[in-house]
């Protein structure tokens, strides 16, 4: 099993990408978007209420910027359930649209060595007829038991946790059967829905997807932070740093650290951190 580091600094064949309505709205639906009060977040989840437009979660710029279908490349030869998702940012340069159409350019930007596992780093940017950028995401998968080649282990950023309480506490529930609806958007990894699949990778029972959380997170900053604005929601990362199980409930901590900029972390019931060296920023 090895890893094709020929491919790091190589940009992929641009990808067309469309959604729907349907789409944007069955994403909202998936973080959470209307659970605990039906007619609470009715611009995300319908599309047809009396006086209310449309909008788009900012964390739906994640599956935006996705180059999806056969023509995604094969980064090398591993077992697909020793594959983790560990970092996600992105960058909005305009609103969402509820539908839309967008060209996605992907480039894998390393492959670092962290022991036990590699660490392989994607840049997409997806932009639309005119030529605009829409999203610019930045990812990062963990895949175990291809580390140790000796390669670059890669720099750490300057993330520190404020020594002070948090400026706002936002808490969710996450639904039993969660993963079975975020997959509708998409993600139909296994891991997130067999049991079996979810055993070779080590774990008892099947995870909730990654950016499942990121999207509860998204929607905790987007409520507190903007106004439930959507325009002046910018700029959002965070690493993944354990899985959640679904019926978990989320906390988001979030601390102000500067004019526009939050510093955030995810936790569980149990105060597991669950999204970890989180930076929003708005306006």
């Amino acid at each position: 099993m090895t890893l094709d580091h020929s491919l790091v600094g190589v940009a992929g064949e641009p990808v067309a990408r469309s959604w729907t309505s349907t789409d944007t709205i069955l994403y909202a639906l998936g973080v959470g978007a209307g659970a605990a009060d039906p007619l609470a977040e009715l611009e995300f989840t319908t599309e047809n209420t009396e006086g209310v437009a449309q909008r788009v979660l900012p964390t739906f710029a994640v599956l935006a910027a996705q180059a999806r279908g056969g023509r995604r490349r094969k980064l090398g030869d591993f077992d697909p359930a020793r594959l983790l998702h560990a970092e996600q940012a992105f960058e909005l340069h305009r609103p969402l649209p509820p539908a839309g159409e967008v060209t996605v350019t992907s480039t894998i930007t390393g492959m670092y060595d962290k022991g036990k596992g590699a660490l392989v780093t994607t840049s997409s940017v997806a932009t639309t007829a005119d030529g605009e950028p829409l999203v610019t995401a930045h990812g990062g998968i963990f895949v175990l038991g291809e580390g140790g080649f000796g390669g670059d282990p890669g720099v750490k950023d300057a993330w520190k946790l404020p020594d002070r309480e948090p400026d706002h506490r936002v808490s969710y529930p996450t639904r039993p059967d969660q993963a079975l609806l975020y997959r509708l958007s998409g993600d139909r990894n296994p891991l997130h829905a067999d049991p079996a699949f979810a055993a070779r990778g080590g774990y008892d029972r099947p995870i909730l997807h990654g950016l499942c959380t990121y999207g509860f997170t998204g929607r905790a900053l987007l409520h507190t932070l903007c106004g439930s604005d959507p325009a002046r929601f910018h700029t959002m990362s965070g690493r993944f740093s354990r899985p959640v199980l679904p019926g978990q409930s989320l906390t988001v901590s979030i601390w102000v650290d500067g004019d526009g900029q939050v510093l955030f972390r995810t936790t569980t019931d149990d105060g597991t951190v669950v999204i970890d060296r989180g930076v929003a920023t708005f306006s």
